[in-house]
């Protein structure tokens, strides 16, 4: 899953460092800030030299900042549908330290049973940081060469607004 951020970037870099053969999902699912995060994912996946697929869905009403219910889980479950009977993982930069249910460790740890028991276990879901903190996972996005203006977490969809947690995530790292 690449949306674009700091974090998604370096998780894919990191997988990658595994050895793990990564390519990158961006989904449009009618945020704000979907064409700044499609543009983002673009430049960290030629950067990062992955193949980058982009999928559109979206829901009846415009969405707005801030905590949207279910985002990881659709995000997950479309990485399921996506790798389709062949199977793999799917790899999410969710971190410690938000007050996201869907970015903790017990949401990780049943959406992996899940996905397992929905793909006879040949998938499974991994989230490298789960336990990390923000400042931990800015450390290896670091490792990654990309420059922190290649990406883009804003929940507005413009220029960053300093107002979401996203904006203040990142202004926390000075970066």
């Amino acid at each position: 899953m690449l949306s674009g951020g700091l974090d998604s970037a370096a998780c894919a870099h990191v997988l990658k460092q595994q050895g793990h053969e990564v390519s990158a999902l961006f989904v449009d699912y009618g945020q704000a800030s979907a064409t700044m995060e499609r543009d983002a994912s673009a430049r960290i996946a030629k950067a990062l030299n992955i193949e980058l697929t982009v999928r559109s869905i979206g829901p009846s009403y415009a969405l707005g900042a801030g905590e949207l219910p279910g985002r990881n889980g659709l995000l997950i479950s479309l990485g399921v549908f996506e790798l389709g009977a062949a199977g793999g993982l799917i790899g999410i930069g969710v971190h410690a330290g938000t007050r996201y249910y869907d970015c903790s460790v017990p949401f990780i740890e049943a959406m992996n049973r899940l996905v397992q028991e929905q793909t006879d276990s040949r998938t499974a879901l991994i989230a490298p940081f789960v336990t990390w903190t923000k400042t931990e996972v800015y450390r290896a996005f670091q490792d990654t060469g990309l420059a922190a203006s290649d990406t883009y977490s804003c929940e507005a969809g413009a220029a960053p607004c300093g107002d979401c947690l996203s904006c203040q995530d990142r202004a926390s790292l000075r970066c």
